[in-house]
């Protein structure tokens, strides 16, 4: 913090921002400072009214620098709920206006995304995540205005909606793209038109004011000219709430809120339709979006990638393949260095509504040193028949092979006798069943820390709260496992060397112990009722941890869960071709061996 303080003494000391490696760094080390000082106060409300002043006071300046230009000086639009009257100390007055001239040497997109992120980074942690407040970076905007271009938007006479458009980070370069379809039009006119086209809501009114502000900023020559201010383009409104009107949409563009959230039983009932189990933000606001925008028209969305295949988004995977399937999907290679503050995987991705297709184009985006984006195509994708199923995706240029040969594998799990389920222990409801020592009724307590990242099992108990055994009470039994099944790992990152590690639990410590309890932090994959499997436990795992199965299945998953509803969508061989792999688990080959002979399975002999 130091440190940081005595930076920033240096930097407004320097003076003069013109070199724009000078003004970044005014902007990055002003986002800190800010951070650390909201971070000092004693409440959440506190932090949110400091973060408003602070940002309002870098506004302020950064407007009324871009007005030095004009004969008449327009005041800053007012803000659209109470002014932010937080006290700030001298220091961090002076910085915020430093920060506001340094904001000048940006391009106005770039401007308003430092401007952004500096505002989201001072507000509590449980606050922006509870309302998804995570503001776009103008590479990704860019990219994302391509793909609705490709997607058929005509920037001529379409009208836009952003539905959650906090900090004006489609807005702005919406009205430039649009402004500047219109040719040599008067300024008056042009402020008619931009005002019948182009709309927000925003349920932050900070953010929404915020994206007013930048609107302003990006036709000020425009509305000068014209000696007209911009007509308010911002609606303050839960988006969810709003109701479609007669003419939809042509484009329904914006980065959505994500995160679980409670429904009331109207709202519930309003977005059934996409719903299975948990509401996400994201989810709801992609069935809002199909709902806002006419046949024919365009949705442009930034959202995590947990959409592609998990249960609770089946429904929603469901409605999209019917009302809207996707022309291009673009993934975002990294979690981190792209989105200030998200780890979870995204992608951007434009949908048609009506069209009648099924293949579309995958592209994949990284970030690279000096605020940009490289875009690489991949090839083409296919939804399958049934849209709520997984959707299968190549994750990266090298796996485009690899998904047509698993669109063509019609075999599962199920195939081979064998269904998947959770551990049944949540073992934080029983703490008093936990025990070191075995005794009557008293069994081994398998956690996740047993299956090894090699893929090995080792019983044991040693990370903190852990312990070896579970004492079980009377109707219990549902707890316990008598059969041997082989255990996965379920929570596994993209950036792991595997997504798919498991073992095959010792048919010796069940004849040992008489049955075990396994934790809920493993899948189970067990012989399906009443049924005699047609490939062995140990093979099944062999598959599991082999390096082709694990590079089908990041091509199918779109989280940090390795759920049972995406392990039973696995791709697989037949059951008749997995004999020379039993081969090999019989005479313990080597993993090597094994998992070469794997691969060929998959990729055919060539291989």
């Amino acid at each position: 913090m130091l440190a940081q303080q005595q930076r920033a003494t240096d930097l407004v000391q320097r003076g003069g921002t013109s070199a724009q490696q000078n003004a970044y760094e005014v902007m990055n080390v002003g986002k800190g400072i800010a951070r650390a000082l909201a971070e000092t106060l004693p409440s959440e409300t506190d932090r949110i009214r400091f973060a408003r002043t602070f940002c309002y006071e870098i506004l302020s300046t950064y407007w009324h620098c871009l007005q030095r230009k004009y004969s008449k000086s327009w005041s800053l639009p007012r803000p659209f709920d109470s002014a932010p009257d937080a006290d700030l100390s001298d220091a961090a007055r002076v910085f915020a206006r430093r920060m506001g001239e340094a904001a000048t040497s940006f391009e106005l997109n770039h401007a308003s995304y430092l401007v952004g992120i500096t505002y989201t980074s001072m507000l509590p942690a449980a606050f922006r995540s509870k309302h998804g407040v995570y503001y776009t970076p103008p590479a990704l905007t860019g990219q994302l205005l391509i793909m609705a271009t490709e997607a058929g938007v005509d920037w001529e006479s379409c009208r836009v909606l952003d539905p959650a458009c906090g900090g004006g980070a489609f807005l702005t370069p919406l009205a430039q793209r649009i402004v500047s379809e219109l040719g040599d039009r008067e300024p008056a006119a042009v402020l008619e038109i931009l005002s019948s086209r182009l709309w927000g809501f925003e349920k932050d009114p900070f953010g929404a004011w915020m994206s007013q502000v930048f609107l302003e900023m990006a036709v000020l020559d425009i509305c000068h000219a014209a000696r007209r201010r911009l007509p308010r383009l911002i609606e303050v409104c839960d988006s969810l709430e709003q109701q479609p009107g007669r003419d939809g949409f042509d484009l329904v563009i914006g980065n959505p809120p994500y995160g679980r959230v409670s429904l009331t039983p109207k709202q519930r009932a309003v977005y059934k339709r996409g719903l299975f189990g948990h509401a996400n933000l994201y989810g709801l606001f992609t069935d809002l979006a199909l709902r806002l925008t006419r046949p024919g028209g365009v949705i442009a969305y930034v959202t995590p990638t947990s959409f592609l295949a998990g249960e609770y988004f089946k429904a929603l995977r469901g409605l999209l393949g019917r009302e809207a399937p996707p022309l291009s999907i673009a993934f975002v290679s990294e979690r981190k260095g792209v989105f200030e503050g998200v780890l979870q995987e995204t992608l951007l991705a434009a949908y048609r509504r009506g069209v009648d297709s099924t293949t579309g184009v995958v592209r994949f985006i990284s970030a690279q040193d000096n605020d940009t984006v490289s875009i690489t195509t991949t090839g083409f994708f296919n939804l399958p028949d049934d849209p709520t199923r997984p959707w299968l995706l190549p994750r990266h240029p090298g796996q485009a092979a690899l998904v047509e040969r698993l669109r063509q594998m019609p075999h599962r799990l199920r195939d081979y006798g064998y269904t998947v389920s959770t551990g049944p222990l949540v073992w934080n409801r029983h703490k008093q069943q936990l025990r070191d020592q075995s005794g009557e009724g008293c069994y081994p307590l398998i956690w996740g820390e047993a299956i090894t990242p090699s893929g090995e099992f080792v019983f044991r108990a040693r990370k903190r709260n852990h312990k070896p055994y579970f004492q079980t009470r009377s109707g219990d039994d549902w707890l316990v496992t008598r059969e041997p099944c082989v255990l996965l790992q379920r929570t596994t990152a993209k950036e792991q060397r595997r997504r798919l590690i498991a073992a095959e639990l010792p048919a010796s410590l069940i004849k040992q112990h008489g049955a075990v309890v396994i934790e809920n932090h493993l899948n189970m994959i067990r012989r399906s009722n009443g049924e005699t499997p047609t490939v062995s436990a140990g093979v099944v795992s062999a598959l599991l941890n082999s390096e082709i199965l694990d590079q089908a299945f990041r091509c199918i998953n779109g989280s940090v869960a390795v759920s049972a509803f995406e392990l039973e969508a696995l791709p697989l061989p037949p059951p008749e071709d997995i004999r020379q792999i039993q081969a090999l688990v019989t005479h313990s080959a080597k993993k090597s061996e094994i998992d070469h002979a794997i691969e060929r399975l998959y990729l055919g002999e060539e291989r």
